[in-house]
């Protein structure tokens, strides 16, 4: 394995890592639950922005937390596929970081509400659970991702990543 793969591999590692320890704290502090959810690992959607290692690194990291917080089953695969999709989305907008944090919220607005309904049986409507569920990734994706991009925009060594 050449310098740049293991380089990138250890990237998702530590995106995945991010990604698990985030969504616990979150779990902790009740911010995951409720009307709006603001999972804080979900500000790390805009780091493909910075480098391909972080769609595999979210999508990772995406299904350890929810296999570790105790998910149903089709909660992990359909919501990690929300994550990928979204990451996926990121990385196509990475010359538009501005833009960038709307695939995560779009994805996720889109196909957690259906999650809510058919795995977990939560009775408001659907449209109810879009508006809720985007309220929270607008927070968590727009706002705080957004703020960690302009924090590693100007550090050479994240700008310089592929």
């Amino acid at each position: 394995m050449n310098r740049n793969k293991t380089l990138q591999l250890a990237n998702a590692g530590m995106i995945a890592a991010l990604y698990v320890v985030l969504t616990w704290i979150a779990n902790l502090l009740g911010l995951a639950s409720g009307a709006i959810q603001v999972r804080l690992s979900e500000a790390l959607t805009i780091l493909p922005v910075f480098t391909v290692a972080a769609v595999p690194g979210l999508t990772v990291g995406c299904v350890l937390a929810n296999l570790l917080t105790g998910c149903a089953a089709w909660d992990v695969v359909f919501g990690s596929l929300a994550t990928l999709i979204g990451a996926v989305g990121t990385r196509l907008l990475k010359d538009k970081p501005l833009l960038a944090w709307i695939p995560p919220v779009v994805s996720n607005a889109a196909i957690v509400p259906i999650i809510l309904i058919k795995v977990y049986g939560v009775p408001d409507a659907w449209w109810y659970l879009v508006l809720t569920v985007g309220a929270g990734e607008i927070i968590a994706c727009g706002i705080l991702g957004l703020l960690l991009w302009r924090s590693l925009k100007n550090i050479p060594q994240i700008r310089n990543m592929k």
